[in-house]
C-alpha cells in the first residue's frame, strides 16, 4: 500500500493537488483544490493509487458484491477499484436532477454494495447515490474513496476507507488569510456556486 506521503507525491505530479486561490462550489475559499480528475487521466499514476485503496478496502473485511459509483466524478475510480477487487461495477447518473441507473444497470443479481467515489467532501453524492441503490433494493455495505477532505463537514455517518485524508481549511470571502487576498481566485469545480 502507498503511504500518504506517495499519495501526495502523485497527486501533485498529476496536478490533481492544486495550491491558489479557489472558491467553491459553496461560495468558501480554500488555498487548495482537489481535482481528481487530473489524476485519473494518467492510468499508470491512477492504477498504483486505485490498487492501494483496494488493498485497504480488502484488508477491511466489508463483504460486498459490486462497486456502484456516482456520475461522473465516480466512475473511472470505482471502475479501477473494482478491477483490482475483481467485482463487476457500474454507476448511478442523474436525470431531471436525481440519481437513477441507466444503460441496462441493474442491481438484481448483487445486494450488497460498495459505493466508490474519487473524492468526498460532505458525502452528499454519495448519499444520494445510496439513496437510489437502496431504492432498488440494494444494501449499502460501506463507502470508499480515493481522498476524504470531509473535515468535520460529513454527512456520512458510516466509516469511509480512503487512499488519503486531506485536511483543506475553507474561509468565508470576508475573512480570508492576507496570502489568499493577493491571489486572484478561480472557480474550478463542477456545482454551480450556492
Amino acid at each position: 500500500m502507498l503511504t500518504d506521503n506517495e499519495t501526495k507525491d502523485l497527486l501533485k505530479e498529476t496536478e490533481a493537488l492544486m495550491e491558489g486561490h479557489f472558491i467553491l462550489s459553496s461560495g468558501l475559499r480554500s488555498d487548495k483544490y482537489v481535482q481528481c480528475a487530473k489524476l485519473l487521466m494518467h492510468p499508470q499514476k491512477a492504477e498504483k493509487i486505485c490498487k492501494s485503496l483496494a488493498d485497504k478496502i480488502k484488508n477491511s473485511k466489508i463483504v460486498f458484491d459490486i462497486v456502484v459509483s456516482p456520475a461522473i466524478g465516480g466512475i473511472l475510480a470505482g471502475y479501477e477499484v473494482a478491477r483490482h477487487l475483481a467485482v463487476p461495477t457500474f454507476f448511478t447518473e442523474r436525470v431531471d436532477g436525481k440519481f437513477t441507473f441507466r444503460r441496462g444497470f441493474e442491481l438484481d443479481k448483487y445486494r450488497n454494495v460498495l459505493i466508490v467515489e474519487d473524492v468526498i467532501t460532505t458525502g452528499k453524492s454519495s448519499l444520494e447515490c445510496a439513496a437510489t441503490i437502496q431504492e432498488f433494493g440494494g444494501v449499502i455495505a460501506g463507502y470508499a474513496c480515493i481522498i476524504d477532505r470531509s473535515g468535520d463537514k460529513l454527512l456520512i455517518k458510516d466509516k469511509i476507507i480512503s487512499q488519503i485524508k486531506l485536511e483543506i481549511p475553507s474561509f468565508a470571502p470576508d475573512n480570508m488569510p492576507d496570502k489568499l487576498k493577493n491571489i486572484k481566485p478561480i472557480k474550478p469545480g463542477s456545482r454551480e456556486i450556492l
